[in-house]
């Protein structure tokens, strides 16, 4: 364990005069409480997207994530008159109300948490944000660094709605303020709901506290990301004031905006708050893995906070957690829009959890997920505000095999393998004699099959109304490759607890696939890995990503001496500095850009459109083809350590564009991304150090 702690700072510095507003408005920063709550918006403190708010609180369901505090809107008076805009609003056919050129200078991450440094008139100040650690709480600081103390306004603005609902949401009356026992409460319209949502309430501190009544709808407010991606983008919002405080180099001024009860919101002062958050922080780093404690590998432990939750919402799963002596834990696999699935938390938990030395959690997560399992399957996903999953999926269930045995090389404990492997035979057998979704194996040749009209059931899973974009019908290579995989694993730990006779059943279905794959996948005339075999058209020789499982996975389905035309082909169509695309350029559905409304969009989604976290499998595929080109790996991995400045400021974007420059898009902050990039830089590190030391 590490002892010494130095938070890492990331720095992004604005020249003054700069006319960079367009870049401000696409850097977005991200703050998140450990219960799938958030804040966050732009750096220039402007909302463009639905899913921005200064506290996105994670309420019990059905409530869900539901947008408590909108936006903030700072301004600071100036001496002898005036006044200067932190953060503001944006209208259609107007100037955005932004920081002025000369005023906002640096927004730095320390930590991992936001701070902006303002340079005005006569003083310095820093603007802090955190979220106390499993708290609907968001704590907005104002500090006064150098020159004068500083005044300001503060004007909160809100609709409570949920946080996907679109921004031209019928704005309902009846918000009103009121005061009680020394802070402020916001009642919203429905009070009388069968399920209202909660009171927000407000908290100030520092010298001169006051709140100057003046109700305002804010309307025709433009949401820019939601209108370039076909949306409705203009909303109204209210505003009950504004609180006015003054900040002095002795005390700082903050607001304080929470759905939680009195007592537990104000058990922190600001101060408080923003110190304890960087000792849990500081924890965080002390248990990872050494090569995970520095520098950019400690920004990525940090960043792998951010989706690393205990679900809020599901009350049930968290009762009967806590009835054997558990707990529950899961994986969001996006910010902002993402709940927890199935498929990346699997692919996720060895970077988020295993790296980064949260073994207690990383079991957890099994678990609960091991709970769920029905006919054979893990679910796909949980719909927020619902306790109940959706089990649409062919892959995460195999790639809970995989998350196991990671589990197990990491811990060395055995205990979790011996708890689940009932369960884990249980999946087998339901795969082999076939399940929901046309799910199962093929008598015939020992592969797995999938596919039902109107679902997408592997990973590349986009679909708008009726229309499955890619669709993958038949027996996909990765689920073949992932199966493969599932069943030595599975074949080994039954041997390992004594039960050779049903080890024996497996290893020869694992054979059988083995011998099949390779006789089926295998394109002489291309060189590479066939797609998909036996779909509705016959056999897909679309040149994909998935064919790098083959040699990837800890046990490689694919024959050794085809890797390397494997890995060549890839490397020359598919890699990019910011991972793999989906689909090689030139063929029929390319799409080089991720751009559009949501049609758009999702036909493009996996069919060209580069994926971070499929860095992941290429590392893994090019070490094992050349285990001493180590230096090579790690120069793979450094364009998307670069793209931490861009788009989620200190973490890394769900996809790219399929062209240079390889734009960012999707969600801002993606488990897998972040997960494999982790993982992959810690993995060549060590081994760097182990060569040097040979």
């Amino acid at each position: 364990m590490k002892t010494d702690y130095t938070p890492p700072v990331r720095v992004l510095r604005r020249t003054k005069g700069a006319d960079d507003l367009d870049t401000l408005l696409g850097r977005e920063w991200l703050v998140t409480n450990g219960l799938g709550g958030y804040a966050s918006a732009t750096l220039a403190g402007i909302a463009t997207r639905r899913y921005h708010g200064i506290l996105v609180a994670a309420l019990h369901n059905p409530l869900g994530r539901t947008v408590m505090l909108n936006q903030l809107l700072e301004c600071v008076r100036l001496p002898g008159g005036g006044s200067q805009m932190l953060s503001g609003i944006e209208r259609e056919g107007r100037k955005p109300e932004a920081p002025a050129r000369d005023t906002l200078v640096e927004f730095r991450l320390e930590g991992g948490l936001p701070v902006w440094r303002y340079e005005l008139p006569h003083a310095v100040i820093e603007r802090r944000i955190v979220m106390p650690y499993r708290q609907n709480t968001v704590v907005v600081s104002y500090h006064v660094i150098d020159g004068d103390d500083v005044t300001l306004d503060l004007r909160p603005a809100m609709h409570f709605r949920s946080y996907e609902a679109a921004v031209s949401t019928p704005f309902e009356e009846g918000y009103r303020l009121f005061a009680e026992a020394g802070h402020y409460v916001v009642q919203g319209p429905g009070e009388k709901k069968p399920v209202p949502t909660p009171k927000l309430r407000f908290s100030l501190t520092g010298r001169d506290p006051s709140l100057a009544l003046k109700e305002e709808r804010l309307g025709e407010l433009l949401y820019r990301v939601e209108h370039y991606r076909g949306y409705t983008y203009k909303g109204a919002l209210w505003c009950p004031g504004s609180f006015s405080v003054t900040a002095t180099h002795e005390e700082p001024a903050a607001l304080v905006a929470s759905t939680e009860v009195l007592e537990r919101m104000l058990a922190l002062g600001p101060v408080d708050a923003w110190n304890a958050e960087h000792e849990r922080r500081r924890r965080l780093v002390a248990v990872a893995m050494p090569a995970a404690c520095e520098g950019v590998a400690a920004e990525l432990t940090l960043a792998a906070d951010q989706f690393v939750i205990t679900p809020a919402g599901r009350v049930a799963d968290t009762a009967r957690a806590f009835a054997v002596g558990d707990e529950i834990r899961t994986i969001i696999a996006g910010y902002h829009w993402f709940t927890d699935w199935g498929r990346d938390t699997m692919i996720s938990l060895e970077g988020l959890t295993l790296v980064t030395g949260r073994y207690r959690e990383a079991g957890a997560i099994l678990r609960a997920f091991a709970q769920h399992v029905q006919d054979g399957l893990i679910p796909n996903m949980f719909p927020d505000g619902s306790d109940e999953g959706l089990y649409h999926t062919a892959d995460a269930t195999l790639w809970f095999f995989h998350a196991i045995a990671r589990f197990q090389r990491y811990t060395g404990d055995g205990t979790i393998v011996r708890h689940l492997l009932p369960t884990m035979e249980r999946i087998a057998r339901e795969h082999l004699n076939g399940t929901r979704f046309g799910i199962g194996i093929d008598p015939a040749d020992g592969l797995l099959r999938q596919g039902e009209e109107g679902y997408q059931l592997t990973w590349m899973d986009a679909k708008v109304d009726d229309w499955v974009v890619t669709p993958r019908r038949g027996k996909a290579v990765e689920l073949n490759a992932l199966w493969y995989n599932a069943l030595c694993h599975l074949q080994g730990w039954l041997r390992s607890e004594g039960h050779d006779a049903e080890a024996e059943v497996y290893a020869q279905h694992a054979a059988r696939a083995r011998e099949s794959f390779n006789a089926r996948f295998w394109n002489e005339r291309l060189g590479y890995l066939n797609d998909v075999v036996d779909g509705p058209d016959g056999d897909s020789g679309e040149c994909r990503p998935n064919q790098v499982l083959a040699i990837s996975l800890d046990h490689p389905v694919l024959d050794e001496r085809h890797w390397e035309p494997v890995v060549r082909v890839v490397r020359e169509r598919l890699l990019t500095p910011a991972g793999l695309r989906s689909l090689a350029p030139g063929s029929k559905n390319y799409a080089a850009q991720y751009w559009g409304d949501l049609r758009t969009r999702d036909a493009a989604y996996h069919q060209g459109t580069v994926w971070g976290w499929l860095i992941g499998p290429w590392i893994d595929a090019w070490l094992k083809l050349y285990p001493e080109e180590r230096f090579e790996a790690r120069r793979f991995l450094e364009p998307l350590v670069h793209h931490l400045d861009d788009f989620g400021v200190g973490s890394i974007a769900e996809i790219f564009d399929a062209e240079e420059p390889f734009a960012p898009r999707g969600c801002i902050a993606q488990a897998w991304s972040v997960a494999e990039l982790l993982r992959c830089w810690v993995a060549t590190a060590e081994k760097r150090v182990e060569s040097r030391r040979a």
